[in-house]
Order: C-alpha cells, then structure tokens, then sequence
C-alpha cells in the first residue's frame, strides 16, 4: 500500500469513528430544567396546600418520556404529562405539597424517571411552614 492509499485509508477509518460515536449519541430524549429547586419560602400551615410548577424542554432528538414521577413523602404529588413531548418542545412538572400538620423547614424530593439521559432527574421543594 502506497503512502496515500495509507492516508486515504485512515481518513476512512477517523470517518468511520466519527459517524459511529455520532449515531451512537443521536436518538436520545434530554430533560432540562430552567430551576431544578423551588423555595416556597415562608407558608402557612392551615393555608391550604401549595404549588409550583417546574418547566423543562426536551433538548434532545428523540421524543422525552415520562415513566415515573415519584415523590419521597405522602404530603407531596407531583403531576406530569403522559403524552411523550417531542423534540424541542416544552412541558411542565407541578408540585403540590400540602404543609398540614408538618410545621417548621422542610425539603421534598419529586425523582422523574424518563427515557432520555439522564435517565433520572431530581426535583426540590422547599420551604419552613408557620405554625397555625
């Protein structure tokens, strides 16, 4: 093999490499937050329960599913689409924590399972709740 046969030949090789590390990364769904953490701040106990919503966008090239949304408590439910949220497009995470009964600071964790990379996110309320 001749000195350019050589060179032609590696050149294929790096193509190759390249489109394989390149197909290998494409095709995957991506769930980014603008704020990953909310601060409620100060609420009180007998106000009834309260609520934030957590945008996010699907950043990656393959429709973003949401398997599971899980809170570490009873006295947090999180609400998410069921409908896949293609690429690009936007959905929303609501957060509902209900402070009866549970005075003082608090921090909840709402884990989202999806299809996309990562494949698990973490969502944070917080907050201190006055006593009635």
């Amino acid at each position: 093999m001749t000195f350019k046969g050589t060179l032609i030949f590696a050149a294929m090789i790096v193509l190759a490499a390249a489109i394989g590390l390149s197909a290998k990364n494409s095709g995957k769904a991506s769930m980014k937050f603008a704020e990953p953490i909310y601060d409620f701040g100060i609420v009180k106990e007998d106000g009834g329960a309260v609520s934030h919503e957590f945008d996010f966008e699907n950043a990656g090239s393959a429709n973003l599913i949401i398997y599971e949304a899980k809170a570490d408590c009873g006295c947090t439910r999180p609400d998410y689409p069921k409908a896949p949220i293609a690429p690009g497009k936007q959905g929303k995470i609501k957060v509902t924590y209900n402070p009866l009964g549970r005075p003082g600071a608090f921090t909840k964790v709402v884990t989202i399972k999806t299809n996309g990379s990562p494949s698990k996110v973490r969502l944070k309320i917080r907050g201190t709740v006055s006593p009635k």
